[in-house]
């Protein structure tokens, strides 16, 4: 099973995922550790979304499941080809307010972080919010030109279809104590979801909804 953390950068997910490093049941990664290049684009991120979805698989082998921190929001992974053969995916985006974003960005890039590219992530942060609630939120954003990305398999979802299933976690004024035990209580439900064949993108996710199968 994939569980995925995504969001704007600086929200707190690589010190969330590797906070859960000894949970038992997980294998901790972060997106960008196989190395990212220097002006990375959409087809970049959906050719490592495939990998990253193909180890998941190997680990499902194994009977482990992978905590991936990184930015590929929800869209993009059900597109990934390979990602209707996973056991189970869940999505969580970690988020935080705009001005602590920008603190945070500052402290960690120092010069680099300029008022361009901090609006850049910013748009990209609010991007993430409304696709988190709405599947027919400008999708346009995401999907570029790669041809190798199903985008099909939910572009004609609607907002509120069960499938999209996101939960928020907002590292704002949160200690990482605080904000470590959410995610756990989240990855302990998923993963009770999914044992119990509950999981809103649990196998079979693509013929459609849960309840409307049964």
């Amino acid at each position: 099973m994939l569980l995925k953390l995504t969001g704007s950068s600086c929200a707190g997910k690589s010190t969330l995922a590797r906070s859960l490093a000894d949970h038992p049941e997980l294998v901790v990664r972060d997106f960008d550790e196989i190395g990212v290049p220097e002006s990375p684009d959409t087809c970049w991120r959906h050719r490592a979304n495939e990998w990253w979805v193909r180890q998941v698989l190997a680990y499902e082998r194994q009977g482990r499941h992978l905590l991936l921190a990184g930015q590929s929001p929800l869209g993009e992974v059900l597109a990934t080809p390979s990602a209707t053969e996973l056991d189970g995916i869940a999505i969580c985006l970690v988020d935080v307010t705009d001005e602590i974003r920008i603190e945070r960005l500052r402290k960690r890039d120092g010069a680099r972080s300029t008022p361009e590219t901090e609006r850049d992530y910013l748009r990209w942060a609010a991007w993430h919010r409304h696709h988190a609630r709405d599947p027919q939120y400008e999708p346009s954003v995401i999907r570029g030109t790669c041809a190798d990305a199903v985008w099909n398999r939910w572009t004609g979802w609607s907002k509120g279809d069960p499938r999209w299933d996101l939960a928020v976690i907002d590292t704002s004024g949160v200690s990482v104590a605080d904000a470590t035990a959410c995610l756990m209580a989240w990855v302990d439900q998923q993963l009770g979801l999914w044992r119990d064949g509950a999981l809103s993108l649990g196998q079979g996710w693509l013929a459609g909804p849960r309840d409307a199968a049964k």
